[in-house]
């Protein structure tokens, strides 16, 4: 009883841990007339009630998503999500929206308990479509932004197996498809801006992101390590921006890594694509620079002190970076795509083909190729 009080307690708490909205500065994306999704920012995970149906001896799940819309975003705009589950009706849930002007962006999160209530949630696993879709009732419009399908599966929670407990399953979406494909991109220095950007490299694990250490190869030398007096300052390091932990309450033999996934970003202080900036180097030397050093370049990163990751990528002269990939996609985001290799067992057992038919909820990529 005290692990199913503990665990309905934490549901609740991780439902009120939403992603605040926010509308940053603009990036050198390309605009657009109309919103559209950020590809890449979709994140499809299931909520679960420790309920069905008004009976505590069963749990159930609904949808919570979170995803960025590139503006515009008119007056009067409303963004919702619609899902259908087979067997049941098509269900909507709102999702905050702010008026958004071209070149900048909104990140929002919705549904969940606060979107969708216990008695539209489902026992059902297997793949389930959706949409992102924005009205406006000022303009008598409605739009399909984004469709997509995800794959809900369960696990049975820490409880026991037998008696009441028997139907205790917590739900999560499958993110395997993940796994194979990374992200180079520049994101703008704190004060010099994008007149010295500095790199960052995301990729996605299965399981806990911790104790990641990354090290870049240019021509099989490690650079981007800048030293003083026989240590390392401004050392690159990785961390999680995105995490599907929604089944912490499971135990580790009833599913591989508790079926966890992260998006893991390592950024490199020390590297810039290029520097504009015309500033004379600091006391710790130059920083270094990607648009003088043009080639291929090999992210490793060791995860728990063993080798884990492989991202090649290159760089051409002047260091911009090839994004036609992301633009052919419509990704929406301007990254270069690039193949992730796995290496070793860390993450599990994992679909290995998943990205080749559900990439992007449905929405694999033209052009790209993994091993």
């Amino acid at each position: 009883m005290k692990h199913r009080i503990a665990f309905a307690c934490a549901v609740m708490l991780a439902s009120l841990a939403l992603v605040g909205a926010s509308r940053p500065a603009p990036t050198p994306a390309a605009s657009q007339d109309q919103p559209t999704i950020a590809k890449d920012s979709v994140q499809m995970t299931a909520f679960t009630y420790s309920s069905y149906k008004g009976s505590y001896d069963t749990f159930s799940w609904v949808p919570l998503i979170n995803f960025r819309v590139n503006g515009p975003i008119p007056s009067g705009g409303q963004l919702y999500v619609e899902y259908t589950v087979p067997g049941s009706p098509a269900v909507k849930f709102d999702c905050s929206t702010e008026e958004t002007p071209q070149g900048r962006w909104w990140k929002t999160e919705c549904g969940g308990r606060d979107g969708v209530p216990e008695e539209k949630a489902s026992v059902y696993t297997g793949p389930f479509g959706f949409a992102i879709k924005m009205r406006n009732e000022l303009a008598g419009s409605d739009v399909t932004l984004f469709t997509g399908k995800a794959k809900v599966a369960k696990v049975h929670s820490n409880e026991i197996k037998t008696g009441k407990f028997a139907n205790h399953f917590v739900y999560y979406v499958d993110q395997d498809w993940n796994l194979p494909i990374g992200y180079v991109y520049y994101t703008p220095d704190d004060l010099r801006g994008w007149d010295r950007p500095t790199l960052n490299v995301a990729f996605w694990v299965r399981g806990e992101a911790v104790r990641l250490d990354p090290h870049l190869f240019y021509k099989g030398a490690e650079v981007g390590r800048m030293m003083y007096e026989g240590e390392q300052v401004g050392k690159a390091s990785c961390e999680s921006d995105v995490e599907d932990n929604t089944t912490n309450f499971v135990d580790e033999k009833d599913a591989p890594q508790k079926a966890k996934w992260a998006r893991v970003v390592c950024s490199f202080t020390n590297v810039r694509a290029w520097d504009k900036t015309g500033e004379a180097p600091g006391m710790f030397g130059p920083l270094y620079q990607m648009d003088k050093n043009p080639g291929e370049y090999e992210l490793k990163v060791l995860w728990n002190n063993k080798l884990a990751r492989s991202v090649k990528f290159n760089v051409p002269a002047g260091g911009k970076l090839d994004t036609s990939l992301a633009a052919t996609n419509k990704l929406g985001t301007d990254r270069l795509i690039v193949p992730v290799t796995i290496i070793g067992d860390q993450d599990g057992v994992w679909d290995k083909a998943a990205w080749r038919t559900d990439a992007f909820y449905g929405n694999p990529l033209a052009g790209f190729s993994w091993q």
